[in-house]
């Protein structure tokens, strides 16, 4: 018996999907029955019996971990009870709306979706967020998590992050932007982070819109209005979009949006924040990620036949 079971715990055993094995939590008995089912080991029972004898029953750790089919037990056991997971992360990308943010959330294996059974406004109270909407709430990063883990606790880090990063960008606000809170500080941060992905022409941009804001001019930018079309936007903008009144459409109404249309990162806060000093009110892509900036119409009307007419 000694022998043999020495043997089993020493040596490798056929894995027939070798790669990686996802524990949910639970105690020994649940873990080892995981590690059968995925093929890891051929008998719970033995793991068991392996991990009390070496005293290791009580620190196992959920995850996902890394095996090879070389792996025998004895080495799988120390690997689960040190916690060595392979790593897991989910990305939030900057610019992504709240419905994009979701759809990536919910194809997401290794999460527990639980905030898809809340509407914005249960999941914004749970995460005791005060917004009226999830819009803008939460920062663009890398996040590492653990298989099993809520897709809340996700959020709500995102969201701590999303806040810290805001709440330093608006204490370093220039003075006398037309702005009356942080909340209007990220609402622009995302019209700028929609408008170019151009690092360079993002304090321009901001302060193109910061003009505008001061001069009574509508902000007239074209993302807002895709946003607020929702999901039947086809990737084309007409002109019946610019003329539809929806709440998200800065032609025919005037100031900011009512929330935010995208997740910010922080070069959008920056700039939407320290804008750059600029005269110009108008700007058009130039069709390679930059943009054209004018003071006048009549430059601007140039630079849309130029950049836009003629392609």
């Amino acid at each position: 018996m000694g022998g043999w079971f020495y043997s089993w715990t020493t040596e490798a055993q056929p894995k027939p999907d070798a790669g990686a094995v996802v524990l949910q939590p639970g105690n020994v008995q649940v873990l080892a029955e995981q590690l059968q089912a995925q093929g890891a080991i051929d008998s719970a029972t033995m793991f068991v019996w392996l991990a009390r004898l070496t005293g290791k029953d009580t620190q196992l750790k959920s995850g996902r971990y890394r095996i090879s089919v070389d792996m025998s037990p004895l080495t799988l056991l120390r690997k689960i009870s040190k916690g060595d997971t392979d790593e897991l992360m989910v990305t939030i990308v900057e610019g992504w709306n709240w419905r994009d943010v979701k759809k990536a959330l919910s194809k997401n294996p290794y999460l527990k979706h639980d905030s898809a059974k809340l509407t914005d406004a249960e999941l914004l109270a749970q995460l005791e967020i005060s917004a009226t909407s999830p819009e803008g709430m939460f920062f663009p990063d890398s996040y590492q998590i653990e298989a099993g883990s809520s897709d809340l606790k996700l959020l709500a880090r995102a969201h701590r992050r999303m806040q810290q990063k805001l709440d330093q960008a608006w204490a370093g606000r220039k003075e006398n932007l037309p702005l009356k809170n942080e909340y209007e500080a990220l609402i622009l941060a995302s019209l700028v982070e929609k408008e170019t992905g151009k690092a360079s022409d993002r304090p321009l941009i901001a302060g193109v819109f910061i003009n505008r804001l001061n001069q009574g001019m509508r902000l007239q930018t074209d993302p807002a209005v895709i946003y607020g079309v929702g999901e039947g936007f086809d990737g084309n903008i007409t002109k019946a979009h610019l003329t539809t009144d929806t709440p998200y459409n800065t032609y025919t109404r005037g100031g900011l949006t009512p929330t935010p249309i995208a997740m910010v990162g922080e070069a959008a806060l920056k700039a939407a924040t320290q804008p750059a000093d600029t005269t110009a009110v108008y700007f058009v892509a130039r069709g390679d990620g930059s943009s054209q900036f004018s003071n006048t119409l009549d430059e601007h009307n140039a630079a849309v036949r130029k950049y836009l007419l003629s392609r």
